[in-house]
């Protein structure tokens, strides 16, 4: 678990020190700076450190050095606030295919409920692509505040809501096979 909170802080380092500095001192530029500085020196840390550079952190970085680029340029935040976006455009796109979730799932529940675990996999898919375009929608206003809420409360609260919703979903399905096999 301290690992997972880990990569989650290591992943999100660049927009949590972005939306610091910019909340602190209301400068676009310099939090936009010190945010792609913070991106550069994290990966350059861990390959000095000898760390294997997965496809997701290029990405990120590559993200980080053109949006942050763009708001350099243009002055204006709304795409480094849209950068989220992108990413659970990405992980939708992969959740898109069947059967994706079940590798991850006790036995019991790809064994009893398999077509379910396939439609959630897909509502996991829908979920993702709703918080991207939700994300857009805030970035595009440019209000800094409404952005943090939605990034820090809306976006883990749905994930958070979706997970109990499917968990109770889950184990009153299998519940109902169980008994009805019981009867059988």
């Amino acid at each position: 678990m301290k690992d997972v909170f880990r990569r989650l802080v290591s992943d999100f380092l660049s927009t949590i020190v972005f939306l610091v500095i910019y909340l602190a001192t209301d400068n676009v530029i310099l939090a936009t700076t010190v945010a792609i500085l913070g991106a550069i020196g994290q990966v350059v840390w861990s390959r000095i450190k000898g760390q294997t550079l997965g496809y997701m952190t290029w990405a990120s970085l590559g993200l980080v050095i053109v949006l942050g680029g763009a708001t350099l340029l243009t002055h204006d935040p709304r795409f480094v606030l849209a950068k989220p976006a992108i990413g659970h455009v990405a992980i939708g796109f992969i959740m898109l295919k069947r059967g994706w979730m079940l590798r991850y799932l006790p036995a019991i529940v790809t064994e009893t409920i398999p077509e379910y675990v396939t439609v959630a996999g897909y509502a996991w898919a829908a979920l993702m692509f709703v918080l991207a375009a939700g994300t857009v929608a805030v970035a595009m206003t440019g209000d800094m505040k409404l952005w943090a809420f939605y990034i820090s409360v809306v976006l883990i609260g749905a994930k958070i809501a979706a997970f109990a919703i499917q968990y109770v979903a889950f184990r009153l399905l299998i519940g109902s096979r169980m008994r009805a096999a019981a009867r059988a």
